[in-house]
């Protein structure tokens, strides 16, 4: 409340996960703008293949991908509010235990960022961050911060929290330091509020959606509810919250007692969940103990904003794939792998 941070943007980092149907539809499945992850993997996977596969980049012409790194620089110093010609730039990681901290190591590097911890920050009297140095104390201009809402700031959220900056939130509602993904954003990563996406859109914009969302039933609705609950073995039932493929119900593959678990929770608490249809998620050939085989994935793009017009999306992504057979569930946390994917220049061949 009563913060506008630079440029009017809050969510500078999005990564959208897309998926298609047996129909050839393309839909919206969630939006990730609390801390998004994945854009390492994307760029490792394009290496690789470069690697290996070279005469087929010779004779394609595949828009790259490994030029996010400096994308993602520009866009966090343009967010600097002080207008020095080199801003400080660093990236928050909640340390070494972190699942994504590879990605936050290697971001930082191909930035030329420094990588730190909550610890290596302080909030001086003057409410301006710096780093702590060798050479002293050195001011920070912009924080990617890779660490949770709750965790940022021990004065404004969880005072048990070792991860964030004391009075961080301090230093950004004064406007002296600029935090991307602004506080906050990860409101749009409820799955809840995904379902009112579309009228949201059209609602401030004056738009018709592009894309459009997958058919969602809340279950705060009593009516939704209800169906949700007598057709819960053909439905995804997801909690509004979760991440990482953790929480989900696959109707049809799940058993008697699971379905009965999950109803005694909806009903509990049916403002944390949602359910949507079971799609037929479309399927790439995947290497699978020696054989090609159909594996289910999605493809999540991101997207780089940093005021009007400004906006940067990748031209490739990170595609997921289920690698266990028949399994709808992509994410690396429940044993996901990943794909490098091309988008192909055909008319600059």
């Amino acid at each position: 409340m009563g913060i506008s941070p630079p440029n009017g943007i809050w969510a500078h980092i999005c990564g959208s996960d897309l998926v298609r149907d047996d129909t050839g539809q393309i839909y919206v499945l969630e939006d990730n703008l609390r801390v998004p992850s994945g854009v390492s993997y994307m760029i490792e996977n394009r290496s690789v293949m470069k690697r290996v596969f070279p005469e087929v980049f010779e004779q394609n012409n595949i828009l790259p991908v490994n030029d996010y790194p400096s994308h993602l620089f520009d866009m966090l110093a343009a967010m600097s509010p002080r207008k020095e010609e080199k801003p400080e730039v660093v990236v928050l990681t909640p340390g070494i235990f972190n699942s994504a901290y590879f990605e936050h190591c290697y971001l930082a590097q191909e930035m030329g960022c420094e990588l730190v911890e909550g610890r290596d920050l302080v909030v001086n009297d003057d409410d301006c961050v710096y780093m702590k140095t060798i050479y002293g104390l050195r001011r920070v201009d912009v924080i990617y911060r890779r660490v949770d809402d709750l965790f940022l700031d021990p004065e404004a959220f969880n005072p048990e929290s070792t991860l964030g900056v004391a009075g961080l939130m301090r230093a950004w509602s004064k406007g002296n330091v600029a935090l991307v993904n602004a506080p906050g954003a990860g409101v749009a990563d409820d799955k809840v509020v995904y379902a009112y996406v579309p009228e949201i859109i059209k609602y401030y914009l004056n738009e018709e959606i592009k894309l459009p969302n997958v058919p969602t039933y809340k279950c705060m609705n009593p009516d939704e509810c209800k169906y949700v609950i007598e057709n819960i073995d053909k439905l995804v039932v997801k909690p509004a919250n979760e991440s990482g493929g953790y929480g989900l119900l696959i109707g049809p593959k799940s058993t008697k007692k699971e379905q009965q678990e999950c109803i005694k929770q909806i009903k509990a608490d049916p403002r944390n969940y949602i359910a949507q249809p079971t799609l037929n998620l479309s399927t790439v050939p995947t290497l699978a103990d020696g054989n090609a085989e159909g594996r289910h994935v999605d493809l999540r793009p991101f997207i780089l904003s940093s005021g009007g017009e400004n906006i940067q999306v990748t031209t490739g992504g990170l595609t997921r794939v289920a690698l266990v057979k028949g399994s709808l569930i992509v994410n690396s946390s429940q044993g996901g792998g990943s794909k490098d994917t091309w988008i192909i220049d055909e008319e600059g061949q």
